[in-house]
């Protein structure tokens, strides 16, 4: 991993080159591939700037990483470094914000690493005063800066104070980045003016790219070689015919308790096993939430139902997805362990009559999922490429990308189960996902992952769905498969560097020829990206300077009218209803926010609405320790409310918003929302001696 870089301490020439304009404490953005060791850059930059600081002041560098496993890479190098040489190097991100006074921790370190929300937080509620404490500022993956991304909130911070009165000195500011991007340019101009935009957002005079050594970075960062490879589908599929009968039925079921089905979405000529149907069973769930009955019996009876529904549509077109790029047998086992788990929870009359239609054809599908003559051609090639890089090289080690969650379990069982890819010790790499929790990623097995990638013979395929295409440092991966998986061109960029080692190529499978297209597109947008860069870089620093000033003084002056419009507060008592039946659950009034975050219910009435079941994974966060799971108590409901929590002394519920529909009182209308940030109500504190009377 690292080591190679940081063992001899002796930067290469093309490092110094890059860290050149930063260490004259001119805004540098640097821009060089992954891989070429621009932590170490920054390391030097950071170096330079601690040591010409005279006796009396100080410097004070703040270094923002937004992902942990990239925080804990980059902050374990720093302290390596710089504790040797007597300075302080510490980190708080995310979960441990809370239990650490912030202004000591600053104060108290020379070298302190962020998730950037937790700058932007201290920032708002005043504990960090300005940024005026420190003197360097670096940002790690600093194409982020935009719209509202927390870099961007500390940024307008930053040029609030440098368009406004203050005299007090700003910090340098350093963005690192594999590639600026060109968001949607069509032409070098269009992306010259992306590239000034993000320019102007980080306030940076200079981008630093390699020039004068280039021939030593290409020693060091290989391209891959790409290639591009049209893979044929199946020709008959009895599988999705089967399974598209069931959804068909499925479908007129809905329609048969509710005609106006086809009016929920606005989305047109969905087809199954396709991202546009999961799409439209997302919105058609969505508007079954607030979607209203004189009879509200019959209202909940009807959501209930649409909502079981879609919510077997959904893993149909789950399975469709899986069958088409993996095998039926993996699709199939995704069904059968639905079914089980519906089986095992309420199974109500619409969940018997829906799985006796699954099982009347499961006979079928079984034969039709073991028949190896309807193999998908897809795997085919994909074994067959693998067959033939690990006989050229059997030290290779791939990473595979696929689109889906499920794809990568499916992929992994097809590994394992495939005689002739018995040489393949495959490993899985996902995010966390919220959906469910089992399914999704923590963040030390993520990190546990990539340590077994780098240091043993342990994996020598890790599946992953887009984690590992920002930041992650896997190392030597000398073999990178896109199938069936498309990025944007700072991904793609990335997903380049990725594949680090000597003589590596990148695949793309694709049964698609416009995903061929939009990769072709993604590599001319690189090149433009770099032509336009190469055309700023001979501009007149004071004329670009002046340039980016124009652009801040505009684009603070859209920000500042924006700001005038704050969010009208509604203050009158509103119902939360159970999104899933329509049960009432709570007013508004009896709501209360803790830490500004966490949203609880008081008084007597509410603790009958719900029933707990001990959380899977009782664990602590700042002020909280999770104790119980807690969901809708009317019968055949048990929809998901949140949790049940120990805060200081009290017991007391955590009820996510995404989980209700808001009733206004007088005019019976309901809204959704997914975060309690978009819902504009008078939230009241939580206050400790109102619980106690």
């Amino acid at each position: 991993s690292h080591t190679d870089l940081y063992s001899p301490f002796e930067p290469r020439s093309y490092q110094l080159e890059l860290a050149l304009p930063a260490k004259k404490g001119k805004n540098t953005i640097i821009c060089a591939p992954t891989g070429c060791g621009k932590t170490f850059v920054s390391l030097l930059i950071c170096e330079h700037h601690l040591e010409k600081f005279s006796q009396g002041q100080k410097g004070k560098v703040v270094f923002f990483a937004n992902q942990i496993p990239v925080y804990e890479q980059q902050k374990s190098v720093f302290s390596k470094y710089f504790e040797r040489l007597g300075y302080r190097v510490a980190g708080i991100y995310g979960a441990t914000a809370e239990n650490v006074p912030v202004e000591q921790f600053v104060e108290n370190n020379d070298i302190i690493f962020l998730t950037p929300q937790i700058l932007v937080n201290n920032l708002k509620n005043g504990t960090i005063p300005s940024l005026s404490v420190f003197t360097l500022m670096i940002f790690d993956e600093c194409h982020n800066t935009s719209k509202q991304h927390p870099y961007n909130m500390i940024m307008f911070n930053y040029l609030d104070q440098k368009l406004g009165e203050s005299l007090d000195p700003l910090p340098q500011v350093i963005g690192l980045t594999a590639s600026v991007g060109v968001g949607d340019a069509k032409n070098t101009d269009e992306a010259m003016d992306y590239i000034c935009k993000l320019c102007a957002s980080l306030d940076a005079s200079v981008i630093a790219t390699v020039k004068d050594n280039l021939e030593e970075l290409e020693q060091i960062v290989y391209k891959p070689q790409k290639f591009f490879r049209k893979v044929e589908s199946r020709t008959t599929d009895q599988f999705k015919c089967i399974i598209s009968q069931l959804m068909r039925e499925t479908e007129s079921l809905a329609k048969s308790i509710y005609g106006e089905l086809e009016n929920l979405s606005q989305i047109q000529n969905r087809e199954f096993g396709t991202q546009k149907y999961e799409q439209w069973i997302v919105t058609v769930q969505k508007a079954c939430m607030v979607f209203q009955m004189p009879d509200k019996d019959e209202e909940s009876r009807i959501c209930k139902a649409l909502f079981l529904y879609t919510s077997h549509l959904r893993k149909y077109n789950d399975a469709l997805i899986i069958s088409e790029h993996a095998r039926m047998k993996d699709a199939l086992d995704y069904l059968k362990d639905f079914f089980g788990n519906v089986r095992a929870a309420g199974f109500d009359e619409i969940e018997q009559d829906l799985t006796g239609r699954f099982e009347e054809k499961l006979q079928e599908l079984e034969s039709v999922s073991m028949d190896p003559s309807k193999e998908n051609p897809k795997l085919e090639d994909l074994c067959f490429i693998l067959q033939e890089e690990y006989h050229l090289n059997p030290e290779t080690r791939t990473i595979l990308f696929v689109k889906t969650r499920a794809l990568v379990d499916a992929l992994k069982k097809w590994i394992e189960g495939n005689s002739k890819l018995s040489f393949l010790k495959p490993g899985v790499l996902t995010g966390r996902c919220k959906t469910n929790q089992n399914i999704g990623m923590t963040l030390p097995a993520q990190k546990c992952i990539l340590d077994a990638f780098r240091t043993s013979g342990d994996n020598n395929i890790l599946i992953a769905t887009s984690v590992a295409d920002e930041g992650i440092d896997i190392a030597q991966c000398n073999l990178v498969i896109l199938y069936e998986y498309v990025g944007n061109v700072i991904k793609m960029i990335q997903t380049r560097g990725r594949g680090r080692a000597r003589g590596s190529k990148c695949f793309l499978l694709t049964s698609n020829a416009d995903v061929i297209e939009k990769e072709k597109i993604n590599i001319y947008k690189e090149k433009m990206m770099n032509d336009s860069i190469l055309c700023l870089q001979t501009w007149d620093e004071a004329v670009f300077k002046e340039k980016i000033l124009h652009i801040q003084i505009h684009e603070k002056f859209i920000r500042d009218s924006q700001r005038k419009e704050k969010p009208v507060l509604d203050k009158e008592n509103k119902k939360l209803l159970c999104r899933k039946c329509k049960a009432l659950a709570c007013y508004t009034a009896d709501v209360r926010v803790i830490e500004d975050s966490h949203y609880t219910v008081v008084g007597d009435a509410f603790k009958k609405c719900f029933v707990s079941k001990p959380h899977p994974k009782p664990k602590k966060f700042s002020s909280f320790e999770k104790r119980a799971k807690i969901f809708c108590a009317r019968e055949n409901c048990s929809h998901d409310w949140g949790i049940h929590v120990k805060y200081k002394t009290f017991e007391i519920p955590v009820i996510k918003i995404e989980s209700f529909v808001v009733e206004h009182i007088a005019t019976g209308v309901q809204s959704l929302y997914s975060k309690w940030k978009d819902f504009h109500f008078e939230k009241i504190p939580f206050d400790a001696a109102e619980m106690s009377k």
